[in-house]
């Protein structure tokens, strides 16, 4: 659940409370009106209102219409403000996103020739929830905060409230805790000093999101409580477009999730069904005012709660209902995000009774939303990786246009005093507008290099995104093999029972065949089981946080360590095992500053991968064949190497550039994570080196390790 999702879904009736000014007048009214009045501002106020009146109605093309006859006779008129209005008019009735902000890049164009700072606030707000509910976080990110700036300006602290919060749901949607709850704070202090409950309400409804999607669900429920105490308060009457039960239904469901997942995570079973029963009272409240107003954003979500809910309390039936209510509603808005809740549901749904095909299948449509949703926002992400890169560069251009500009001014004042000066003054003016044009021309090329530096950091971003969706989908996808483990679990119970009852009726036969079932779901148990434990810790060594301080080490004996740690620990898993080990340490490179623990991980992580490869071959070769791993290190012009060598099959050319891929494993299903080098990876990065592979097919692969000299100790 996020508050921007519900912003995003008012997001026209926001910005119309605004311009509407409170005014109620009807269509028949105001066009009565448009007959009759001269050809002045007010007539082109009368064509905005018809406009905004029109698209309250979802009647697009009058409303265009309307804002055209306001366009044209403010253009007339020379009345800017006017033509801002009308521009925000037709950025409302078009059916893309880019000629919706164009028409807003006119609207506070215009807005700002008028010079009424309350009109561009507007027309800056209500791009910043356009481009915001499109994902362009960055351009809505810098238009608010420039109606933030404005309407500190006007000094209205009910706009300035409003902007802070619209702050705070940017930084939301990135995840940047630190700076929502800072904007967040802000917004809270002025609505409470303007006794503006239900907007200080929705504030901790978004802090109370933001600890929810981290999954720190103390934080949420202490938050979303702070919440419904706000809007529950006398004369908690909304500024803003949402009602005070519209905020209160979006806590109440916020809470019910909150309670069901504590629920989830709770060992005591007494526990958890208290906080079942309070999810369900939550989840039931939040639904009564969804249908009073037909709220098909909060009504779907609140039935998909319930019906989450009623699966867990094994309450088959008033699931089903609630799923199937659900799923409908979502069907209705085609939300993708919606449909692929509902089937990963139906999912568990089905298996639980019994149907396995029908949970199958559910399963596969689960993951078939679940991949387009993951490519639309592989997409989204590196488009604003784009809208990120082009924004600092224009930044970065400006800065050196203006610069340059600047120094240009002053070159010509100066020239202009040159000519009363006499010629000792000419002289040393001449030798100061060299200098003048040499630090120009140095802070251009900084420009440059920051540009060029900024280009370099997005790419490295772009990386790191598409590797925290990859661990999102996993951490995801873990749901799936538990679940698994649930359902057989449930059955195997089932099954138990049955054998106690054929044993009693003397029916050996049935007996036997009820416990092999029972065995082989218990096998699947406990394939799935080691599935995601396998799973879940290559990924927290992947995302952990590494506090280690860099530190003089000896590398050869960091490598002789892990080489007889990685031996052994293979002896130790399988007696059978055995290998030539080679060792060729240049004593020459001394002591390295490097993260012992961190290279530590790489050096065995290739260790191992070599033992394997060499296992494997030994496995599929004649007694001729004698496995061996080298360890060497070296110092090579100013560089140290650390080289893992083995004698195995080696590594397909095929997938040699898919190695270092979070996830990619070349080895069976269930025996890799295919984490291992994507860390070695990051870890060597992260001190400045590289690692490179050589492999030759049938012969063996040797992996190297390049460490920089600056920081080696003799």
């Amino acid at each position: 659940m996020n508050v921007g999702n519900h912003t995003v879904a008012v997001l026209f009736f926001i910005a119309a409370s605004f311009i509407s000014n409170g005014q109620n007048k009807t269509i028949d009214s105001l066009e009565r009106s448009s007959k009759t009045q001269k050809d002045d501002t007010n007539k082109v106020n009368t064509f905005n209102e018809l406009a905004l009146q029109f698209l309250r109605m979802n009647d697009y093309e009058n409303s265009e219409q309307n804002a055209n006859n306001a366009l044209s006779l403010g253009a007339k008129l020379n009345f800017k403000k006017g033509q801002a209005i009308a521009y925000r008019m037709k950025g409302y009735s078009t059916p893309t996103l880019e000629v919706t902000l164009h028409y807003f890049d006119s609207s506070i164009q215009f807005a700002k020739e008028s010079k009424d700072l309350s009109v561009i606030y507007y027309s800056y707000l209500v791009k910043g929830q356009i481009c915001r509910s499109n994902e362009k976080f960055n351009d809505a990110l810098h238009s608010f905060l420039e109606a933030v700036k404005l309407a500190e300006l006007l000094k209205n602290k009910n706009n300035t409230a409003y902007a802070y919060m619209e702050v705070g749901g940017v930084y939301l949607k990135l995840g940047n805790t630190k700076e929502l709850l800072r904007n967040y704070e802000i917004a809270l202090k002025l609505f409470s000093e303007l006794n503006a409950h239900a907007e200080v309400a929705l504030c901790y409804l978004g802090i109370g999101d933001d600890f929810y999607n981290k999954t720190d669900y103390d934080s949420a429920e202490y938050y979303l409580k702070k919440g419904l105490l706000n809007v529950d308060r006398p004369g908690a009457n909304a500024i803003t477009a949402f009602t005070p039960d519209q905020i209160k239904g979006f806590l109440l469901l916020d809470m019910g999730k909150v309670m069901e997942m504590k629920g989830a995570m709770e060992n005591n079973r007494d526990n958890a069904n208290k906080l079942y029963v309070e999810s369900e009272k939550n989840y039931l409240a939040a639904r009564l005012l969804g249908e009073e107003d037909r709220n098909v954003f909060l009504l779907p979500e609140a039935y998909l709660g319930l019906g989450s809910l009623y699966l867990k309390q094994k309450k088959i039936s008033d699931s089903k209902r609630f799923l199937d209510s659900a799923f409908q509603m979502f069907n209705e808005r085609q939300s993708k995000e919606g449909l692929k809740q509902s089937y990963l549901n139906y999912s568990t749904y089905d298996s639980i009774v019994g149907n396995f095909k029908k949970a199958y299948e559910d399963h596969k449509l689960y993951m078939q939303y679940f991949k387009e949703i993951k490519e639309d926002s592989n997409i989204r992400k590196a488009a604003q990786l784009e809208d990120q890169f082009e924004y600092d560069k224009r930044e970065a251009i400006a800065k050196a246009e203006r610069e340059k500009k600047d120094a240009d001014i002053r070159r010509v004042r100066n020239l202009q005093y040159s000519a009363i000066a006499i010629v000792l003054l000419v002289a040393i003016f001449f030798y100061w507008i060299s200098l003048q044009r040499q630090k120009a021309k140095t802070r251009i090329e900084e420009a440059y290099s920051d540009l060029k530096s900024t280009q370099q950091q997005l790419i490295q971003s772009e990386k790191m995104a598409s590797l925290g969706e990859l661990t999102a989908g996993i951490a995801h996808e873990i749901q799936n093999p538990l679940n698994f483990v649930n359902n057989f679990s449930e059955v195997n119970k089932e099954l138990i029972g049955e054998l106690v009852d054929e044993v009693d009726k003397g029916h050996g036969d049935e007996a036997k065949q009820i416990a092999a079932d029972i065995k082989e779901n218990s096998e699947k148990i406990n394939h799935h089981g080691k599935r995601a434990d396998a799973i879940v810790k290559g990924m927290l060594q992947h995302s952990r946080v590494n506090a280690g301080q860099k530190e003089p080490t000896d590398i050869n004996a960091l490598c002789d360590e892990y080489l007889r740690l990685a031996y052994h620990g293979l002896r130790a898993k399988d007696k059978s095992f055995n290998a030539e080990v080679k060792t060729d340490f240049d004593d020459s490179v001394g002591k390295i500053n490097i993260i012992p623990q961190d290279i530590g991980r790489v050096i065995l992580n290739l260790i191992n991968n070599a033992f394997y490869a060499v296992s494997e071959k030994k496995k599929q070769a004649d007694n001729g064949y004698e496995p061996t791993v080298t360890v060497a290190t070296a110092k090579e012009n100013g560089k140290i190497e650390v080289k893992v060598k083995d004698n195995g099959n080696g590594i397909p050319l095929s997938v040699v550039d898919k190695i270092f891929q979070p996830f990619f494993t070349t080895k069976p299903t269930g025996q890799g994570t295919g984490l291992g080098l994507s860390l070695a990876y990051d870890i060597v990065k992260a001190h400045g080196g590289e690692i490179k592979v050589e492999t030759k097919e049938g012969e063996g692969s040797e992996f190297i390790v390049v460490l920089h000299a600056p920081g080696v100790f003799i």
